[in-house]
């Protein structure tokens, strides 16, 4: 099963976004798609998520046209994060995670609410912020709490089989080291579990580390699109973000100057 972007172009006032673009997320496996601000990145993944529709091509999931798909069951399929998510009214931490939470007239979802909320705070370390109102986060607590909410928003009983897809923009801006290692373990333990994964970062070394394949994407094209260590090369990345880049590998690590 997979998510898939197929031949997708699409212009914006007058600018062309996206250009033939091709992509497949399969199930179990994190892709990062990286590249130069102004690139399509994130306008890729709201064409995904059907927030943007494109002039041309096709978007699936596990072989069903995303249009023939409706928005609840969108919902139910893939979480996503997005870069800028700002609320206007000053709810609690609780609420926001809350928010994520979808019931499908499934007693095994209800039953398990309490302890779904539990389990996913503990996990992205928010537990402790439960009781604070967002606005009065700092903004890498902010993005940990919309981690939890999207990850809660993609809770199955264990026996589920459901397919579930993750989709988010730069999640790990605004963290520390810390968070921001344990958001990108956090996704690896869901790609085991069977979800895909697409996750648009700047950090270069920490696409390579993680990423089964990164997407290198710039002007609205997709350059590369393959394995870390076979794509990841000096002069190709240096030819990308107009710095000189050395690419070492054995471990794969990525240097500027």
């Amino acid at each position: 099963m997979s998510l898939n972007l197929e031949s997708v172009s699409l212009k914006l006032d007058n600018r062309q976004i996206l250009k033939d673009v091709s992509l497949e997320i399969n199930e179990g496996e994190i892709v990062s798609v990286i590249g130069p601000n102004g690139a399509g990145k994130s306008t890729l993944l709201n064409v995904l998520t059907g927030d943007i529709n494109p002039d041309s091509g096709e978007i699936s999931y596990d072989n069903k046209q995303l249009k023939q798909i409706s928005i609840q069951e969108r919902a139910f399929t893939r979480s996503v994060m997005s870069q800028m998510q700002t609320l206007v009214f000053n709810f609690s931490v609780k609420d926001v995670i809350e928010m994520g939470w979808l019931q499908r007239g499934n007693s095994d979802f209800s039953n398990n609410f309490s302890m779904a909320f539990k389990n996913v705070t503990k996990e992205c370390n928010v537990h402790n912020l439960i009781h604070r109102k967002f606005n009065s986060l700092s903004g890498g607590e902010q993005r940990r709490v919309h981690f939890a909410r999207t990850l809660l928003q993609l809770w199955r009983p264990s026996e589920s089989n459901d397919p579930r897809y993750l989709l988010l923009d730069e999640p790990t801006a605004n963290l520390d080291l810390s968070s921001e290692m344990l958001l990108m373990n956090i996704l690896k333990k869901r790609a085991s579990l069977n979800v895909g994964i697409l996750v648009i970062l700047h950090d270069l070394n920490l696409a390579s580390h993680f990423a089964d394949k990164i997407a290198i994407i710039k002007d609205g094209e997709i350059m590369a699109f393959g394995e870390p260590e076979k794509i990841m090369e000096d002069a190709f990345l240096t030819s990308i973000y107009d710095v000189p880049i050395k690419v070492k590998h054995d471990p794969l690590r990525v240097h500027y100057y």
